[in-house]
């Protein structure tokens, strides 16, 4: 790796007592570990020492570690190499000798020289650099080279790297001496490194304070990019600036927001990401800033007075979400603290975009829900009959109120034939939309299965058998199927897992002990089916459980020995009356206590 015009004059000869008699061998790794410290060693580790803890500034750090390694070995290609930790990349942080395209050039960990020495941790000499298959030929005249790490703390900073244009020009002891006090080197820039972080944090803490807490309670997506733009303007003196976010097939970035010298600007703009600096930050994943925009292939010329440009891409959970695009006319404006203030703040800034368009999704969802929920209630109500049947020995009535917009109780008359009529009431696990959903297959089953007029016991087990086959995970549904026959007065009820009804008797109220597992558990389950004989003045009623766990203000449930009072007290009245009477009643006891079931009352009277 080199990039000095190849010119190869002389080396001159080193300073001290550093050059031996025999040279080492192409492409040798030595072990300097095991090598005698002279005294001259002592004397300039003491030196270099004393040179490096008088700074914390990073950039003066490098001179001198440049000047100091100069003192015992006179290169004329230098380079300090830190490792990016996030990208595993080289970066030359200070050069003597190299050009600034070489400069730009980023160095994986593994390829070249200095990526093999980051990569093993040990240093690399080469007397010969063409006998080396890591060898990366930038510079022609380069022959021969020096890397070793730079490890502090058992962690690997970077790479220190020497060329020469002379062959066998570093010996054995210019590798020792560098190993000496490469760690030292490495410590002091570590040092460096937490003190501009320090010194930076001190600087920006009231701004990522109060981002922190801005960006955190906006949720409307257009205010929060304008927002940004402006704390941002705190940080960094920009002309103009610009947020893009990715469609979301993530092949376009579209402008949400632009500031254009001093005055919102922002046009309806869309970019392929294979194009402009904007598509080459989302293409690479990483960070691009160009000292001059004119010089870079890349750029798109959107502005004429743009002469630099940094855009930042955001990450949200592993993805790029869209890019903040700074612009500025001076060339060579922002540096890298810029880059790294913009790359803490976007992290805080992609979860805030990300937030709001969460937030703004979710009230589309809402809205649509509402309006789904609003026709699924139609549809609901449509399916439901919209009236009970008349027969000359028996009066019908049902009431309907859902706990909420739409609900999981079913209930239907399905015609037998003459004079018979099946009375259905369901109840389907869970609440609201699914639960109607279940009903409506439920409901479509029975219909079907209703053309062969099963008894009320056999419709249950055709029920059951029907939906194990479409079996549902965690949905089932307690039902009672009671059929009359109004030429002999009779009831002949089958019940699976609803709630029994009540029989009332010139005032005197019992219980239908109908029984059996609700519909869609288990297979091949038989269901009994009872008959009840019936008389003029008899009263029945079928209700669902939202009746009977209708609860009050005190957690007291309305129960089965209210439900047969007052219906044994209007035994007398209409089905119609009876039934406004018992869900009369059930609200006054309910009071202001939320409704959180279904309420379904059928009421049949025998005249």
């Amino acid at each position: 790796m080199s990039s000095f015009p190849p010119s190869p004059p002389e080396e001159p000869e080193l300073e001290g007592d550093y050059r031996p008699a025999n040279p080492a061998s192409p492409g040798a790794h030595l072990d300097p570990v095991n090598a005698r410290v002279e005294p001259a060693d002592v004397a300039y580790l003491t030196q270099l020492s004393e040179a490096l803890s008088t700074t914390l500034d990073l950039q003066t750090l490098l001179v001198r570690t440049s000047e100091l390694v100069r003192a015992v070995i006179h290169y004329r290609i230098f380079a300090i190499l830190l490792l990016n930790d996030r990208t595993h990349e080289l970066r030359m942080r200070f050069q003597i000798g190299h050009t600034a395209q070489i400069e730009r050039t980023r160095f994986p960990v593994g390829a070249g020289v200095v990526g093999q020495v980051a990569l093993t941790r040990q240093p690399i000499l080469l007397n010969d650099v063409s006998t080396s298959q890591h060898y990366i030929s930038v510079n022609p005249g380069v022959r021969s080279e020096l890397a070793v790490p730079l490890i502090a703390k058992n962690r690997l900073i970077g790479v220190m790297d020497l060329e020469s244009e002379q062959a066998d020009y570093f010996r054995p002891e210019h590798l020792r001496l560098l190993t000496l006090t490469a760690s030292r080197i490495a410590q002091a820039i570590e040092n460096g490194r937490l003190y501009a972080r320090v010194s930076r944090q001190a600087q920006t803490l009231e701004v990522l304070n109060e981002i922190a807490v801005e960006l955190a309670s906006i949720l409307d997506l257009d205010p929060l990019l304008e927002r940004i733009g402006q704390l941002l303007r705190r940080l960094i003196d920009y002309q103009m600036f610009t947020i893009m976010l990715l469609d979301e097939k993530g092949e376009t970035l579209i402008t949400r927001y632009a500031w254009r010298f001093g005055y919102t600007h922002a046009p309806l703009r869309r970019l392929s990401i294979t194009s402009g600096l904007v598509g080459a930050a989302v293409r690479e994943w990483r960070t691009i800033n160009v000292h001059d925009v004119r010089k870079d292939p890349r750029y798109l010329p959107m502005n004429e007075e743009t002469r630099s440009e940094l855009v930042v891409p955001l990450f949200y959970k592993g993805r790029i979400i869209g890019v903040l695009d700074l612009e500025h006319t001076r060339t060579g404006f922002f540096n890298q603290e810029h880059e790294r203030m913009l790359t803490t703040l976007s992290a805080q800034v992609a979860i805030a975009i990300e937030n709001a368009r969460l937030y703004q999704a979710v009230r589309r969802q809402e809205s649509q829900l509402e309006r789904d929920i609003a026709m699924a209630r139609e549809v609901q109500l449509r399916l439901l009959p919209p009236a009970a049947p008349e027969h000359p020995h028996a009066q019908m009535a049902v009431r309907f109120l859902p706990a909420r917009t739409i609900g999981g109780d079913l209930y239907d008359f399905v015609d037998y034939g003459p004079n018979r009529t099946a009375i259905v009431l369901g109840d389907v696990s869970g609440k609201a939309a699914p639960a109607a959903l279940f009903a409506a297959l439920v409901s479509g089953i029975m219909r079907s299965a209703a053309t062969q007029q099963p008894e009320p016991a056999q419709m249950l087990t055709l029920l059951n058998d029907a939906l194990q086959e479409r079996k549902l995970e965690s949905q089932y549904v307690s039902m009672l199927f009671a059929l009359w026959n109004d030429e002999n007065q009779t009831l002949q009820v089958a019940n699976s897992g609803a709630v029994q009804p009540i029989f009332c008797r010139d005032g005197q109220a019992v219980t239908v002990r109908a029984e059996g597992l609700p519909l869609g558990l288990f297979p091949n389950i038989a269901y009994e089916e009872l008959n009840v004989a019936t008389q003029p003045g008899d009263a029945i009623v079928f209700v669902s459980d939202g009746i009977l766990d209708a609860e009050n203000a005190d957690g007291e449930m309305y129960g089965q020995d209210q439900l047969a009072s007052i219906l044994c007290a209007h035994r007398d009245q209409p089905a119609q009356d009876i039934a406004d009477a018992i869900l009369a009643d059930v609200s006054r006891f309910q009071g202001d206590h939320d409704r959180f079931d279904d309420e379904t009352i059928i009421v049949l009277c025998v005249r």
